[in-house]
C-alpha cells in the first residue's frame, strides 16, 4: 500500500477512533453517572433507565444511516465524515454540562437523551462512511485489511475511555468520580473531535468516488429508490449484521458492567479486564482482515458464528464465575478472538455488497436497522433478564442471534474479488445485481 492510502486510512481511522470514544465512554462510565440523572433506588433499576437511553441512540442510527449516507453518495465520503464528528462533538458538550437530577429533575435526563439522540445520528452515518471509505482507499487485494482498522479505530476509543477510566479511579475517590469526575471524557471527547474535524476538512477523496462523480444517472445516487433496487444486498446486510453486533456489544460495552454488576468484581477490576483484552482484540483485527485478503470472507464469518453459537453460554456462564482478574481476561480474550471473525472483515463485506453510488447508503441504513434491533438493545435486554431472575436467558438469546446470521454466512456467495468500480450508478435499469445469498 502506498502513502497515500495509508494517509486516507490513517485519517479515516483517527476520526472514528474518537466517534467511538464518545459512544463507548457512554456505556463505560454508566456506572457512575447513573445516579445522578435517576432518584435513588435499586442501582440495576439506575442501570436500565441509563441502558435505556444508550439503547435510543441506536434508534436514531437509522436516520443517522439514511442522512449521511446520502450526504455520502451525493456530495463525497469527505463531506459525510466531516459532518458525523461534528455531531459527535456537540453531543459530547451536552452531556459534559448536563445537570443532575438534584438541580434539574429529570430536565439533565432529558439533555442527556437529546445528546444520545445526536450521537445516534453521528455514528449511524459514520460507521457507514468509515467502512466505505477505509475499503475504497485500499489495494483490490488488501481491502480485508485496510477496512480492518475501522474496528481496530473503534477499539482504540474504547481503549482510551477505558484507560482514563483506570486513571480517573487511581487518582479521583469514588464519591468525586460519581459527583463531578465521570464529565472528564466527554469533555476530552469534546476537544478530540474538534480536532478530527480540522484533519477530515483536509482528507483526501477516494478515486472509486471520484472516478464515478460524472457517470450518468448521478442523481439517482444515496437515493431510497437506488437502495430499493438493490433490496436482496440491503436485507443480507441486516441479516448478517444479527449475530455479530449482539457479541459485539456483549463483550465490549456489556462487559465492564456484567463483570461488576453479575460477576462480583470491583469496577476497578473490571474495567482492568475490558481494557486489557480490548487491547488484544485491536492488535489481532489487522491480522484477521489479512487471513480474508487470502483466504476469503466467508470462512472467517462461519468461524466466527459457530464460535458464537456453541461457546457463548459456557464462556458468559464461566465469566460468571471468574472470581479475579486472570480467569475473567482469559475468559474475555476467548470470547473476543472468536468475535474477530465478525468485526475485523464485516465493513468490506458490506461495502462489496453495493455499487459506488449507492455504497454509503446500502452500508448505513440496514446496518443501522440492525444494529437499533440488536445491538443497541443487547445491554438492555441482558438487564432485562438479570432483573428478571433469568439472567442465563441472555446467554441463549447472543447465541442464538448468532445461529441466524451462520444461516447466512453458509449461504451468501464470496465478495473478496468483487471489483468496486464495476458499477457506478445505482438504478433499476442500470445496475447489475451484488452477490447475494444463494
Amino acid at each position: 500500500m502506498g502513502r497515500e492510502q495509508w494517509k486516507k486510512i490513517l485519517v479515516g481511522s483517527a476520526g472514528n477512533m474518537v466517534e467511538w470514544f464518545d459512544w463507548f465512554v457512554y456505556a463505560s462510565f454508566a456506572t457512575y453517572f447513573a445516579g445522578a440523572f435517576f432518584p435513588d433506588g435499586n442501582p440495576t433499576a439506575q442501570l436500565m433507565n441509563t441502558a435505556g437511553i444508550f439503547a435510543v441512540g441506536f434508534f436514531m442510527r437509522p436516520v443517522g444511516g439514511w442522512l449521511l449516507g446520502r450526504v455520502g453518495d451525493r456530495k463525497g465520503r469527505k463531506a459525510a465524515l466531516t459532518l458525523t464528528v461534528t455531531l459527535m462533538s456537540a453531543s459530547a458538550v451536552l452531556i459534559a454540562v448536563a445537570p443532575t437530577y438534584g438541580v434539574a429533575g429529570y430536565g439533565g435526563a432529558v439533555v442527556l437523551l437529546i445528546a444520545r439522540l445526536l450521537q445516534g445520528l453521528s455514528v449511524g452515518g459514520e460507521y457507514a462512511a468509515s467502512a466505505t471509505y477505509l475499503t475504497e482507499a485500499s489495494d483490490p487485494s488488501r481491502r480485508g485489511f485496510a477496512s480492518s482498522f475501522q474496528y481496530v479505530s473503534m477499539t482504540a476509543g474504547q481503549i482510551v475511555g477505558l484507560g482514563l477510566q483506570i486513571v480517573l479511579q487511581r487518582t479521583l475517590s469514588d464519591d468525586a468520580l460519581h459527583s463531578w469526575g465521570w464529565r472528564i471524557p466527554f469533555v476530552v471527547g469534546a476537544l478530540g473531535a474538534a480536532i478530527i474535524f480540522y484533519l477530515r476538512r483536509n482528507m483526501l477523496e477516494t478515486d472509486v468516488y471520484e472516478e464515478s462523480a460524472d457517470d450518468a444517472g448521478a442523481d439517482r445516487k444515496g437515493t431510497l429508490t437506488a437502495l430499493w433496487a438493490h433490496r436482496r444486498e440491503a436485507f443480507l446486510v441486516m441479516a448478517l449484521t444479527m449475530g455479530g453486533t449482539v457479541a459485539y456489544y456483549t463483550y465490549t460495552t456489556y462487559l465492564t458492567k456484567y463483570l461488576s454488576n453479575s460477576a462480583g468484581l470491583s469496577k476497578e477490576t473490571a474495567t482492568l479486564v475490558s481494557f486489557c483484552a480490548l487491547i488484544v482484540f485491536a492488535c489481532i483485527q489487522p491480522l484477521a482482515g489479512r487471513l480474508s485478503d487470502r483466504i476469503g470472507r466467508r470462512p472467517l464469518l462461519i468461524t466466527f458464528a459457530v464460535g458464537s453459537t456453541f461457546l457463548t453460554v459456557p464462556i458468559m456462564t464461566m465469566l460468571k464465575h471468574a472470581g479475579s482478574f486472570w480467569p475473567a481476561l482469559g475468559l474475555a480474550l476467548l470470547a473476543l478472538v472468536v468475535v474477530t471473525g465478525y468485526t475485523s472483515i464485516n465493513a468490506c463485506v458490506k461495502a462489496e455488497l453495493f455499487p459506488t453510488g449507492i455504497r454509503a447508503l446500502g452500508v448505513a441504513l440496514p446496518y443501522a436497522i440492525a444494529n437499533a434491533l440488536f445491538g443497541g438493545t443487547a445491554e438492555y435486554v441482558a438487564l432485562w433478564f438479570k432483573d428478571a431472575g433469568v439472567e442465563s436467558g441472555f446467554y441463549w438469546y447472543v447465541a442464538g442471534c448468532a445461529a441466524v446470521s451462520l444461516i447466512v454466512y453458509l449461504t451468501m456467495r464470496e465478495t473478496r474479488d468483487i471489483d468496486l468500480n464495476r458499477v457506478a450508478v445505482a438504478g433499476p435499469e442500470t445496475t447489475r445485481r451484488a452477490p447475494e445469498a444463494v
